[in-house]
């Protein structure tokens, strides 16, 4: 009996392709895209950057291309009370979000996942850069075969349900050779750029962003040192990310970064490169892939920003989906609000959100 597929579509080369693999292996193929975003800036430019009307143009050209059912599914609602409000929140609340964790926890692979079921569908497949094993009947993420492309950072909320009925065919591949299967397969995306801002900034700019959309964010406060002196005056905690040293518009004896936030106060807490960085982080949320939380602390590496490289570590679980990561050499550049995930070499084994780093 043929097996259904739901693929997950944008518009783009990597989905495309992942369509057109479908087929060729024989899946019945419906073509699924999410309306997420649709919206003006009050400056007149548009905050989107996906499920343009140019966007779902070419998902249904690729779909007609592909003689598959193509549908558009209106996710606006369910993503801007969950993935668009968690941005806002978490600036609001000192943070440095990585909304493309909470839309894969919460929208791709829960919401949409559940449309294709209904459906009657086996799996869902997408175009990310990773790749699902199974070893003693457990599914393992693993990094995706171009390791420049691997996407399983943000793929590091996943769990066993959900990794038993998700494809990722263009993982296997590296992105030239996935150009060179879309001018094969005659598809019109094949050199078509890849997106790289948030889908639902066009610009790119999330300070304008949030200006429109939560403008008691960008309230102006004082700038401190670790003691307490204040040495000047910031225009929104929001303007600002762990490790900033540019635009702090202070004059000081050496160079001074972002080293915290305090948002109780609405201070930024500023200090000398000496002071900037530790060894330890707590995480929360922690989502162990394998569904087993580990009983006892263990040697990984840890990725604490989606491009950052990994760096060797002791991991030690801790009660309330927490874990504790103390690393070799102290990082730079840790950040609340980003994800701390952690791997075995190319298998992820899950991920958390940072708390805090150790003074």
């Amino acid at each position: 009996m043929t097996q259904r597929v739901v693929v997950a579509m944008s518009g783009g080369v990597d989905s495309s392709v992942a369509a057109a693999l479908m087929v060729e292996q024989g899946y019945e193929v419906i073509g699924m895209m999410m309306r997420l975003w649709s919206e003006e800036t009050a400056a007149g430019g548009a905050h989107n950057r996906c499920c343009t009307p140019e966007q779902m143009s070419d998902a249904r050209r690729i779909a007609d291309k592909l003689r598959i059912p193509f549908y558009v599914l209106d996710t606006k609602d369910v993503f801007r009370g969950t993935v668009v409000q968690y941005f806002i929140d978490a600036h609001r609340d000192g943070l440095t979000p990585n909304p493309c964790l909470e839309c894969n926890r919460h929208i791709r692979f829960d919401w949409l996942l559940n449309n294709a079921l209904a459906l009657d569908a086996d799996y869902l497949a997408t175009g990310h850069y990773a790749r699902i094993d199974q070893v003693d009947r457990v599914f393992r993420l693993k990094k995706g075969l171009d390791e420049a492309k691997d996407q399983s950072y943000v793929l590091s909320v996943m769990r066993q349900n959900e990794l038993s009925r998700v494809l990722f065919p263009v993982g296997e591949y590296e992105k030239p050779k996935v150009r060179e299967l879309a001018a094969k397969f005659g598809l019109p995306t094949a050199s078509k750029q890849d997106s790289q801002d948030l889908c639902f900034l066009g610009d790119g700019n999330y300070r304008r962003f949030l200006s429109d959309h939560a403008p008691d964010i960008m309230v102006a406060g004082p700038i401190v040192r670790r003691d307490g002196t204040v040495i000047g005056e910031h225009g929104g905690l929001a303007n600002y990310t762990i490790g900033q040293r540019k635009g702090l518009g202070v004059q000081a004896a050496e160079p001074l970064y972002v080293i915290g936030m305090n948002p109780f106060r609405n201070a930024l807490i500023v200090g000398t490169v000496d002071e900037l960085g530790s060894s330890e982080l707590t995480a929360r949320r922690v989502n162990w892939v394998s569904g087993v939380v580990p009983d006892a602390p263990f040697r990984a590496e840890v990725k604490i920003r989606y491009k950052a490289k990994p760096a060797p570590a002791w991991i030690e679980p801790l009660p309330d989906q927490r874990m504790r990561v103390t690393f070799d050499q102290p990082m730079r550049d840790i950040t609340p609000g980003q994800g701390a995930v952690v791997y075995d070499s190319d298998v992820c084994l899950g991920g958390g959100i940072i708390e805090r780093a150790a003074e």
